[in-house]
C-alpha cells in the first residue's frame, strides 16, 4: 500500500515521501481500516516537526483523525460490531496518511451516512475540542464574553458559530485587518486586531469593566500574553496550542490580585478521562452539531497521497480557505 513516511524530523516538504509499504494486519483487539480520506491538521505538521508534545518513533506516518471503512477485525466483541461500518478514524499514534492503518477497536466510531465523508474525516480533532473547551471546561454562560485568539483558523471559526448558537458574545483576535471582515459575517461579535494595540486595551475598550471572565489561546508569546492581561480577576484562559512556540508571559501580581487561572488543554488527555458512556454523548452532540452546520468543517482542496506535498503547501499557505486532505481512494 502507499503511506506518506519521514523517518527524521524537519519541514514536511523536506523530510516527508510516499512508499509502499506491507498492508498491516490488526491483532486482538485492533481493527483494520481502508482509508478514504484523512486532513492536513497544524498537529500533524508539528509531530512532522518534532515540535509537538508527543512525538512518535521513526520512521513514522502523521494522520491524527479520518475516515474510512472497517475491512478486517483481530478479534472482540467491539472489531465485529464495527465490521464494515464506515468509521471516523481516532489514531492518537497517528498514521492515517496511508491507504490502510490498525487502531484499536474502540477508536473506529461508526457515524451515520447523513454526514457526508468530507464531514467525518474532520469529526474529531476541532470539533470535540472546541466542544470540550466552550461548553464542557468553561462552560460559558449565555450572554457572556468569550476571547479567542487565532480566530481566523477553522478551529477558530467553529468556536464563533458554536458561541453564536449557545448564545455566548465574542471578541476574536486576528493578526491582520483583511481578516476581520469575514468574521463579523460569520457572527463574531466583536473582532479586534494585534495591528491595533494591546490586546488588552481593546478588550477593555469593548466589555469595560476590567476584562473578560473566559479566553482561548492557541497562539502563546504577546498574543496569548495580551490574552492574560485582558482577564478579568476571576477570569480563567484556556491554552490549547504554542503556534508562536513562545511561552506566554505571566505578571505574577495579576495572578494574585484576584483569581485568575491559567490552565492547558490537550484534547487527547481530557477524552482519556472520559468514561465510554460520556464519549459517545459528546460524538452524539458532535454529529447534531455538525448536521445544524455549527461544527462543520469548510473542506478546502483535496489532494491524491502522491501529492503530499503539494498538500502541505496548500495547508500552510496564507488565506487558504478550508481544510485541506488527502484523497486516499486516489493515486494521482
Amino acid at each position: 500500500m502507499n503511506a506518506v513516511v519521514f523517518d527524521r524530523f524537519g519541514e514536511p516538504d523536506q523530510v516527508l515521501s510516499v512508499r509502499d509499504v506491507p498492508i498491516p494486519e490488526p491483532g486482538p483487539g485492533e481493527v483494520r481500516v481502508r482509508m478514504i480520506a484523512s486532513p492536513v491538521n497544524p498537529s500533524d505538521l508539528l509531530v512532522v516537526r518534532g515540535l509537538y508534545g508527543v512525538l512518535p518513533k521513526l520512521p513514522a506516518t502523521p494522520g491524527f483523525e479520518g475516515v474510512g471503512v472497517v475491512d478486517k477485525v483481530g478479534g472482540g466483541l467491539l472489531g465485529w460490531l464495527v465490521k464494515g461500518k464506515r468509521v471516523t478514524v481516532i489514531n492518537g499514534a497517528g498514521g492515517n496518511w496511508a491507504e490502510y492503518v490498525v487502531i484499536p477497536a474502540k477508536q473506529a466510531r461508526p457515524v451515520k451516512a447523513d454526514i457526508p465523508d468530507e464531514q467525518v474525516a474532520s469529526f474529531f480533532v476541532n470539533p470535540v475540542t472546541v466542544l470540550a473547551m466552550v461548553r464542557k471546561i468553561l462552560k460559558v454562560p449565555q450572554g457572556q464574553w468569550l476571547l479567542q485568539t487565532a480566530a481566523g483558523s477553522e478551529l477558530g471559526k467553529m468556536v464563533i458559530r458554536l458561541a453564536k448558537h449557545d448564545g455566548i458574545k465574542t471578541i476574536n483576535v486576528v493578526r491582520r485587518r483583511d481578516a476581520m471582515d469575514e468574521l463579523k459575517t460569520l457572527g463574531g461579535d466583536a473582532v479586534i486586531s494585534t495591528e491595533d494595540g494591546p490586546i488588552e486595551d481593546q478588550v477593555r475598550k469593548i466589555v469595560g469593566g476590567d476584562g473578560v471572565r473566559y479566553a482561548l489561546d492557541p497562539v502563546g508569546g504577546d498574543t496569548g500574553t495580551g490574552a492574560f492581561n485582558s482577564l478579568a480577576s476571576e477570569g480563567r484562559l484556556i491554552v490549547y496550542g504554542t503556534l508562536t512556540g513562545e511561552p506566554i508571559r505571566i505578571d505574577s501580581r495579576r495572578m494574585i490580585a484576584g483569581k485568575r487561572v491559567v490552565e492547558g488543554f490537550w484534547l487527547g488527555y481530557w477524552m482519556k478521562e472520559r468514561s465510554i458512556p460520556e464519549s459517545l454523548r459528546i460524538f452524539h452532540e458532535v454529529g447534531n452539531l455538525i448536521r445544524a452546520n455549527v461544527l462543520s468543517t469548510e473542506v478546502g482542496k483535496k489532494f491524491p497521497i502522491t501529492q503530499i506535498i503539494d498538500a502541505v503547501h496548500e495547508a500552510e499557505r496564507p488565506g487558504r480557505k478550508g481544510k485541506v486532505l488527502l484523497d486516499l481512494t486516489k493515486q494521482s
